[in-house]
């Protein structure tokens, strides 16, 4: 899916329990309140997401989501749990990712066997070919099942059975045991989970040790002039395409906000760094509109 902070401040109201707020894109709630508004947003946007996504970034996202593919860098056999995951986007390059690397493998394999006869190496391509995935598998968890439901009905579409399931889960309280994955990815997500210290530490659960964390997420532009051009595109521009496209103006102002209220790259290294990752790193991408963080569970 394309969060704001973490609870933030805390708000006593005349002897009342102290409750935290939370933003939502500019407006301060309840956590209770935004979680509840972020899932109206994307029961909203699910049917024209991909639309909107091609039109809001011009189709970049999907270079930045092959970047993250590349550094991923998956190999047959790796076990990926892709946190809202639900339109397939980072599912479907995976699973495109390793049969490639599994082909590359098997030409090798076959010019390394010149003197096997015809039959021979037909049988041992057929047996490859059959498992063309190498044992890769591939779990989507959204915690929207309009945004799972598109997801799975573009697989069907273009194809995508094998190696790959669909869950519904928040990312906060992960469906799934201890030391589990070998990588875990979240690409425009983590700005809507409520907590992102409690997503964190649920990524860090769920990896293997030697496992890997990877979040792909809108971020800060440093450059003040194209920092300025930036913000009056997303203000003046996205909101109108949300209306033009998907006839929902106020669904796109919140992601608008929402990027605006986003830690910026230093604070949310800091914070993945916090629940025990090593090695954390970001790279930008197009000046910082984007970034990619990476960190490995040892």
């Amino acid at each position: 899916a394309l969060l704001s902070q973490p609870a933030g401040r805390l708000r006593a109201r005349r002897g009342l329990a102290v409750r935290p707020e939370m933003h939502f894109g500019f407006q301060t709630v309840t956590e209770e309140e935004r979680r509840e508004k972020i899932n109206q947003v994307f029961e909203s946007v699910a049917k024209k997401y991909d639309v909107m996504n091609d039109s809001m970034t011009l189709g970049i996202h999907r270079v930045w989501k092959d970047i993250l593919m590349h550094k991923m860098n998956p190999s047959p056999g790796t076990l990926l749990l892709d946190v809202a995951g639900g339109t397939g986007d980072i599912a479907f390059r995976f699973i495109n990712y390793v049969r490639s690397v599994r082909e590359r493998q098997l030409q090798k394999k076959l010019k390394h066997h010149q003197n096997l006869s015809w039959q021979e190496i037909f049988e041992s391509y057929q047996n490859d070919k059959f498992n063309s995935l190498g044992d890769s598998q591939v779990v989507v968890c959204d915690i929207n099942r309009e945004m799972l439901k598109v997801g799975k009905q573009k697989a069907q579409h273009l194809g995508y059975s094998e190696g790959l399931s669909w869950v519904l889960g928040n990312a906060e309280e992960l469906p799934f045991d201890n030391d589990k994955f070998d990588v875990y990815t979240i690409a425009f997500g983590i700005r809507n989970v409520t907590r992102i210290d409690l997503a964190l530490q649920e990524a860090y659960r769920v990896l293997k040790p030697g496992g890997r964390f990877l979040c792909l997420e809108f971020s800060h532009v440093s450059n003040p002039l194209l920092s300025r051009l930036y913000d009056l595109y997303s203000f003046q521009v996205i909101p109108v395409l949300g209306e033009v496209i998907a006839g929902d103006w106020k669904s796109y102002q919140y992601l608008v906000e929402s990027i605006r209220q986003f830690p910026p790259q230093e604070e949310l290294k800091a914070m993945i760094e916090d629940v025990g990752f090593f090695k954390v790193d970001y790279v930008n991408l197009n000046f910082g509109i984007v970034a990619i963080h990476s960190g490995f569970k040892l």
